[in-house]
């Protein structure tokens, strides 16, 4: 009797409702897995930009040649991106400071605005995909409770109407539909703790981002260069 009491007997007896939950978590869990697989190994390349990038565009003798160096160690874009962004303002306000609609504005606020602009967007997409992995791990445990209650309902009612209840007959299905709790648990942790590890992460890039940002910023306003060891 209890080998019958398997997942089979289980996804048989129950209904359309408990059927459309369960499709439900594990698109969530194949949906989670794919962004964490995907956002551990962008997180690696970006590590490594992070390592590499800065010091490459430090030493390079001029700023051509720096730009060619970041572009080939940053693989990712988001700090060759900053340096270029950071140069193309500078050069835009060398040619036309003194007309059109910058005129007035000194390099310092120009490079700022620039510079403020890449890191918002480069934000955004390190950030990509931490909605959903929150939004996983904080709902999935209560669409996994719902099937559960669902389950116990309807196997309730399968007994409704019966002279004498075994408890055989109560257990399998109570415990079949506990399933559903632990799959949305299944599907939840993984994606709470991937979301921590990936915020904890974005966070030193980010950091990282912001100083080579403030580096850029000097050098392109008073033209005072980084020192390297």
């Amino acid at each position: 009797m209890n080998a019958n009491l398997g997942f089979a007997h289980f996804w048989q007896q129950s209904d359309l409702v408990i059927h459309s939950v369960a499709i439900l978590l594990l698109l969530m869990s194949v949906l989670s897995w794919a962004l964490i697989v995907s956002r551990f190994v962008g997180q690696l390349r970006l590590n490594r930009a992070m390592e590499r990038a800065c010091g490459t565009f430090w030493n390079a003798p001029d700023m051509r040649a720096a730009l060619m160096a970041i572009e080939k160690e940053d693989r990712t874009g988001i700090f060759a991106g900053l340096a270029r962004a950071g140069a193309q303002a500078a050069e835009a306000h060398a040619q036309h400071a003194a007309q059109g609609i910058g005129a007035g504005v000194s390099i310092s606020e120009f490079v700022t605005r620039a510079l403020r602009n890449h890191i918002v967007r480069a934000q955004a997409r390190i950030e990509a995909g931490l909605t959903f992995l929150a939004s996983v791990g904080s709902t999935a445990p209560f669409i996994g409770l719902f099937g559960t209650v669902w389950g116990i309902y309807h196997a309730l009612v399968g007994l409704s109407g019966a002279t004498t209840v075994v408890l055989d007959k109560v257990a399998g299905p109570v415990g079949e539909a506990l399933i559903m709790t632990a799959a949305g648990l299944f599907v939840a942790i993984p994606a709470v703790l991937a979301y921590n590890a990936l915020t904890r992460a974005n966070r030193l890039i980010l950091a990282q981002l912001d100083g080579f940002a403030h580096d850029l910023h000097a050098y392109f306003t008073t033209g005072a260069r980084l020192a390297q060891e």
